[in-house]
């Protein structure tokens, strides 16, 4: 069974809103694209600039709801789409005058709280973690894969320094009972060396299975490719993150290409190769002392973002070599 948590009047606060809208300039109008919709935040910011148009995405079906208030209001000037934003090639946009990419990695309080989705350790009942099209849940993975494969996930993905014992526990447990959410957290609590008294002992572990489960790595990475592929020239892409893994993903990928000299797949040899971006700060912008006030969960976050400078649409990139340690370990998904 599934513990009913009660409902948090919180509100949703999109991170970073006023810098984001800096950044992209929806005041001279344009198709921006909302690469996650969520609670729709930055999507109708944009929309209250006229002569602007909102693609927005989202794998999570709940944000239909949301989505169509929206459509009622701006119903020529929106549109969105239940996928992921690593299927963004697949709108076929290379017609379209896309002058910004926004995601936005963070998950909203609701979907934190949601006790069907089973994100956080303080939900009872079955794992699940799936944030919608997805093809196994949490539950899966810590009941059939090998005490080694679920080390490597905690300790890459949640950078969990007692990934080894705390896999080790779940595999000799699991022999005589299915482990259940409150039972990993039990699982992991007696399994850790020292307790940090300002995080949960679960937090790092919950945090790795439930990129696992949503291939967030091989979302990130494509999804990245895919928007660099769409803007048009002088447009922005622009990525708030809220871990390290995520965040050094972003920055190998700007700065390689804004760096080292790019190329289209279609340039003539012998061209002198450019880069396809331009970076204004190497450093991240962070929240204000007054926004992590209002929304404490913004303390971690991070936005860079790029200007493309050339209309490549393809073009060559490593970054799938550079982390391909990390989508290896994704792939153990295929024992499930």
């Amino acid at each position: 069974m599934i513990a009913i948590i009660k409902p948090d009047v919180r509100n949703h606060y999109p991170v970073l809103l006023s810098e984001i809208i800096s950044i992209i300039t929806p005041q001279y109008g344009g198709t921006f694209i909302d690469c996650t919709f969520g609670q729709g935040g930055y999507t109708k910011k944009i929309l209250n600039f006229e002569k602007t148009k909102v693609i927005a995405l989202d794998r999570d079906l709940e944000s239909l709801k949301k989505a169509e208030e929206i459509e009622k209001e701006f119903e020529d000037r929106f549109l969105f789409k239940n996928i992921k934003f690593s299927q963004l090639e697949s709108l076929n946009l290379k017609k379209e005058n896309i002058k910004g990419v926004v995601f936005d990695l963070g998950y909203s309080y609701t979907q934190i709280k949601d006790p069907k989705k089973g994100i956080s350790f303080e939900t009872i009942g079955e794992l699940n973690m799936k944030m919608g099209i997805n093809d196994f849940s949490a539950k899966e993975t810590i009941n059939n894969l090998d005490e080694k494969e679920l080390a490597q996930i905690f300790k890459y993905f949640g950078d969990e320094k007692d990934s080894a014992r705390i896999a080790h526990n779940i595999v000799e447990d699991r022999a005589t009972r299915e482990i259940t959410t409150e039972e990993l957290v039990r699982i992991i609590n007696s399994s850790k060396r020292k307790k940090n008294r300002k995080t949960h002992s679960a937090t790092k572990v919950f945090q790795a299975l439930r990129i696992f489960v949503n291939k967030e790595i091989s979302e990130l990475i494509y999804g990245l490719i895919n928007a660099a592929k769409v803007v048009k020239k002088d447009g922005v892409i622009a990525v708030v993150t809220f871990h390290s893994l995520e965040d050094k993903i972003v920055k190998y990928f700007f700065k390689s290409l804004s760096e080292n000299k790019s190329v289209s797949r279609y340039m003539p040899k012998g061209e002198e190769k450019i880069n396809l971006f331009k970076s204004l700060s190497k450093k991240p912008i962070v929240p204000s002392e007054k926004e992590i006030q209002k929304n404490p969960p913004s303390r971690s976050a991070k936005l860079r973002y790029v200007i493309k400078k050339e209309d490549f649409y393809d073009f060559e990139t490593d970054i799938l070599e550079k982390f391909d340690y990390l989508i290896k370990i994704e792939n153990f998904s295929k024992k499930l």
